[in-house]
């Protein structure tokens, strides 16, 4: 059976912001609170600073970009919320675009793939409890200092064949963003299963997609909630290649690629019971927890028509 998260739908400023969407987690069957990179409320304290404020719920990273961070830090900090909020914890990670690894580093990756295995082995080692000796991106030796800690699983953004054949080698999780369910279950996963194979790995890695999704409302096209949710990933590079991947027509303008995006089913909209149909697809693809991003509703509606609409589809969906 597959399980339903919630996304924090925006980039919140204050702890209280986030609040309301941690009560999800414990008032519906909703099983984890996520947040993708911010650059104003970090992450990790965000989550710890809402199990701090009473809601001690198993959270998720999806994604953390590795270039703001040495892989001794990022699983320091993994551990860290596991500890805060006594639960397990899923952290996710991705190089980035390489525009952003530019930013941070003077260059970007030479190879994303090569970092991405070093990354991942290097902090699954650490969180393990083994001494990590790495030279590569990363020239380090070092052992997490000793602590009994809730499990941390180690999971690695995809969008495209050749990660989650990496993903099927090296993580705990793969973590997908826009991807509709045929691409999930004619590209993604098939892959990852290479990946499983070449590594002589049994259990496949759990699946999670992001699902961007709204309730549709009177006189609101669905493609300006594609928009309001999407825009920057509908232009970047490799989301558009992922797209084109999955058969969308990226070559129109923006609402052409956001009405391509809907009927491929990666972003999910309609009336209640279309919406939770059309979610199931997901479940038929393939993956094993679905995270319902209400990103686009929060911004053209506010925090309230976000929770009305995530509290509406995790009490309806089965």
């Amino acid at each position: 059976m597959t399980d339903y998260s919630v996304l924090i739908p925006n980039v919140p400023r204050r702890l209280e912001q986030v609040l309301p969407f941690a009560g999800l987690v414990n008032w519906t069957p909703a099983v984890r609170l996520w947040q993708g990179q911010s650059m104003l409320l970090e992450p990790h304290q965000t989550f710890a600073g809402v199990a701090g404020a009473g809601f001690r719920v198993p959270v998720g990273f999806g994604v953390t970009l590795m270039p703001l961070r040495h892989p001794y830090e990022a699983a320091t900090q993994a551990r860290s919320v596991a500890l805060a909020t006594g639960h397990p914890v899923i952290a996710g990670f991705g190089p980035g675009g390489r525009a952003f690894q530019q930013y941070l580093r003077g260059a970007p990756y030479e190879s994303p793939l090569k970092v991405a295995r070093e990354y991942l082995q290097s902090v699954r080692t650490l969180l393990d409890g083994e001494v990590a000796d790495c030279d590569g991106e990363f020239t380090f030796q070092a052992q997490l200092a000793p602590a009994l800690a809730p499990r941390v699983d180690v999971g690695l953004g995809v969008l495209r064949p050749g990660m989650a054949r990496l993903a099927g080698e090296v993580a705990d999780v793969v973590i997908t963003w826009l991807t509709p369910p045929g691409y999930l279950r004619d590209v993604i996963i098939p892959a990852v299963e290479e990946g499983m194979a070449k590594a002589g790995r049994t259990q496949r890695p759990r699946i999670v997609a992001m699902v961007p999704v709204g309730i549709t409302r009177e006189d609101t096209d669905p493609e300006r909630l594609v928009l309001a949710s999407n825009t920057a990933h509908l232009q970047a590079p490799h989301y558009q290649d992922m797209l084109r991947k999955a058969g969308v027509d990226t070559s129109g303008d923006l609402n052409a690629i956001a009405r391509g995006v809907i009927d491929t089913g990666g972003f999910v909209t309609g009336d209640l019971d279309t919406v939770v149909k059309k979610l199931t697809e997901f479940s038929e693809a393939g993956v094993d927890e679905i995270v319902l991003n209400t990103v686009g509703v929060n911004k053209m509606f506010g925090p309230q028509e976000a929770l009305n609409d995530l509290t509406a589809i995790l009490r309806t969906a089965p």
